[in-house]
């Protein structure tokens, strides 16, 4: 077996700062949730130091060893970041949703026309790429724009609960349907919409798929100064031959170099010169 790639200490250094790996750089409020995922571009919820990538749950520890503990139920830093993802949720000013793998994802609505165009499914191709407890939960949604988990469960005919969380999934995973709100009394449940009622000019763009694997690709490099060997696609969701595509897209337009087959990094002048850079003061 290979050995896994090391990633150089000034990237991992790099990344402490934009992913939010270090205390001076801790999250601990709403308005800084959301300038982080603004920041990044995306970011997975609730993912630890195993997993690349940028991590809410990362960023609230403010360590760049953050390890989910067994026992999350009495652990403040996971209870933060519920309560952040929430919070986030009610504002909805970033996008939440369980995406490529059934990963759950924040979203910066800048980047949301680049997600829906790898992952989105037009109103045209529901009846051959949706299931049809999906298409039957997705009918009710359309009808009353917004429904608690019971309720929808129930109008939509999909009594059987490993069917209907299966076919919600299923509707996040398309970028049609995202929870809008966590209701805690009488009983937890999630309050479910439309993506599109909540983003509707970011999620009507149409976007070549070319052009949005590069910007998925740039919103990754930004964040990360380097990538190595099926990094990207590991954190985005896409397969190693896109997440390619996307990198070589960057390197031809001079926004990356590439120094060996699947490490690529930050051009110097773009690294000193990005917006990014400028906010975290470099």
């Amino acid at each position: 077996m290979r050995p896994k790639p090391s990633i150089p200490p000034e990237i991992e250094d790099y990344r402490d700062e934009t992913w939010c790996r270090e205390g001076a750089r801790a999250i601990s409020s709403v308005i800084a949730a959301e300038r982080f995922i603004e920041q990044v571009g995306f970011a997975a919820c609730m993912t630890d130091s195993r997993r690349p990538g940028p991590s809410l749950y990362v960023a609230v520890c403010g360590r760049r060893d953050a390890v989910l503990p067994r026992h999350v139920q009495k652990d403040p830093e996971t209870s933060l970041t519920w309560t952040l993802k929430d919070q986030l949720l009610r504002r909805g000013k970033v996008y939440y949703a369980k995406l490529a793998r059934g990963k759950a994802t924040f979203i910066a609505p800048r980047l949301l026309p680049y997600f829906n165009a790898i992952w989105g499914v037009r109103p045209s191709e529901e009846k051959r790429r949706l299931s049809t407890h999906a298409r039957a939960v997705l009918k009710v949604l359309r009808r009353e724009w917004e429904m608690a988990s019971i309720d929808l469960r129930k109008e939509s005919g999909v009594s059987d609960r490993t069917a209907f969380t299966r076919a919600l999934d299923e509707l996040q995973a398309a970028m049609i349907v995202i929870p809008s709100e966590a209701v805690y009394l009488p009983k937890f449940t999630y309050l479910w919409t439309l993506a599109v009622s909540r983003f509707p000019d970011d999620l009507m763009q149409r976007v070549d798929r070319d052009v949005a694997l590069r910007e998925i690709a740039r919103a990754f490099l930004g964040s990360a100064g380097q990538t190595i060997p099926g990094e990207l696609a590991r954190v985005a969701g896409l397969s190693r031959p896109e997440a390619g595509r996307g990198n070589r897209a960057l390197v031809a337009e001079g926004y990356a170099t590439m120094s060996a087959p699947g490490f690529y990094e930050l051009a110097s002048e773009v690294a000193v010169n990005s917006p990014l850079a400028a906010s975290l003061g470099r």
